[in-house]
């Protein structure tokens, strides 16, 4: 049984409250905020991967460092990143979410440095790729799985 909308009224306007809306208005509108550019950056990550050479593709998520004055948080963007990846109707894997996180991070005046790896399986003769984030040294977003892949280059 599907229950009825209900309207609310915010400010002045009736605004009709489904359960997408009630979940985004608790979050308040900072955070959906970030979760939109998240949700944009991640998009054209993901344009960037399809569409461009591998270098141009990474170098996307080099932008210039922005302003460190920024209110979101290095936990905060990784979370609206990975928030927004397991919600898109595109794939996001860790090449595209690394690419998203790591220009999310300098537009906030954060050095995030992207990884890309790769690793032979001997048995299989496989070769995997993965990509990773770090910040000061600390992996941010991909680190779980860093350690089985051998670094090839790093993106400012």
């Amino acid at each position: 049984m599907q229950r009825p909308h209900t309207i609310a009224l915010h400010k002045g306007s009736a605004i009709l409250r489904t359960g997408l809306n009630r979940r985004l208005h608790r979050l308040g509108p900072v955070r959906v905020r970030l979760l939109m550019r998240a949700g944009v950056t991640l998009s054209l990550s993901s344009a960037a991967v399809a569409l461009l050479p591998f270098r141009r593709a990474l170098a996307y998520g080099s932008a210039k460092l922005g302003n460190p004055e920024s209110s979101a948080s290095v936990p905060d963007l990784v979370w609206a990143v990975e928030t927004v990846a397991r919600r898109l109707p595109l794939r996001a894997l860790c090449i595209e979410r690394g690419i998203a996180v790591q220009r999310l991070l300098r537009k906030a005046g954060v050095d995030a440095l992207l990884h890309y790896g790769a690793h032979h399986e001997a048995r299989s003769g496989h070769l995997q790729a993965h990509v990773w984030v770090t910040v000061d040294g600390e992996a941010v977003i991909g680190g779980e799985e860093a350690e089985a892949f051998s670094e090839i280059a790093t993106f400012p």
